[in-house]
């Protein structure tokens, strides 16, 4: 649309190219976007979100979670957080945490959090932008994008209808770790968007009798990786029993993970 004269309200094409953007919420004030991205399910990318909002939140920041992972989400449950949602004249109230963390999810619309959300393609997008242009936000300083695995139609929505600075990768020690994240970083650079850090999850398991680390699926890989890519951030997260009980009890808020995330949020701009 080079001819694009940036005013949709004149334009039949308003809401399908590229130029359009949908006004945001008045009660919404959010300075920074950003996305948590993975090639490929069950590599921890929703825990990850929830371990970097709390570790944001511990540094005085305004942070809310935008679960965009509509058939698969996992941060209501992490934050023991419920439905119902309430709304006003101006838009939706986010769900807030112990905490302070703002969370907006699919499964807070649903009377049970096991009930399936069997939406096509098109009315996904949609509730997803719902999820940025209709909730009140208020003030945040920074927004995570938990995005459902893959580099498809919800990704590609996200990148484009958000102003996302950067996105966090996270894979998993095993040989296709190149690979994962190579589909993220080159998925992302079609929208000029950098991968600004890699989280290889589960990297290792440290025995409760002899204090050693030992690598169930083989020896980390994500730092080559990294370098491969130009990724400038790397960190290991380890096999943990008591992240998953807190996460099951709705207590993710209380695991604090030392400085384990701190590479990947000094590539945060949030200052």
């Amino acid at each position: 649309m080079t001819d694009c004269s940036h005013d949709c309200s004149s334009c039949g094409s308003a809401g399908d190219c590229a130029e359009y953007e949908e006004p945001s919420n008045a009660r919404a004030n959010v300075k920074h976007v950003y996305g948590i991205l993975s090639g490929k399910g069950g590599v921890g990318k929703s825990l990850v979100t929830g371990l970097l909002a709390c570790a944001l939140q511990r540094r005085g920041l305004k942070v809310g979670i935008l679960d965009a992972d509509i058939t698969g989400p996992c941060i209501p449950r992490q934050f023991g957080v419920n439905p119902p949602l309430t709304a006003d004249q101006d838009g939706i109230n986010p769900k807030i945490t112990n905490t302070g963390i703002k969370v907006m999810s699919i499964n807070l619309m649903l009377p049970e959090d096991d009930l399936p959300v069997a939406w096509r393609g098109p009315v996904i997008n949609s509730a997803i932008k719902q999820f940025w242009n209709d909730v009140n936000w208020e003030d945040v300083d920074v927004l995570l994008v938990d995005m459902p695995p893959g580099t498809s139609d919800v990704a590609f929505t996200v990148l484009r209808e958000m102003p996302v600075e950067g996105i966090v990768t996270v894979s998993a020690p095993q040989e296709m770790v190149g690979m994962i994240v190579g589909k993220a970083v080159n998925f992302t650079k079609d929208f000029d968007i950098p991968v600004l850090g890699l989280v290889e999850n589960m990297a290792y398991f440290v025995c409760d009798d002899c204090n050693k680390k030992h690598y169930i699926y083989g020896q980390p890989q994500g730092a080559a990786v990294a370098e491969k890519y130009g990724i400038g951030a790397y960190t290991t997260l380890p096999m943990d029993p008591r992240i998953a009980t807190a996460c099951d009890k709705g207590e993710i808020e209380y695991v604090d993970m030392g400085r384990m995330l701190d590479p990947i949020l000094d590539q945060l701009n949030v200052d």
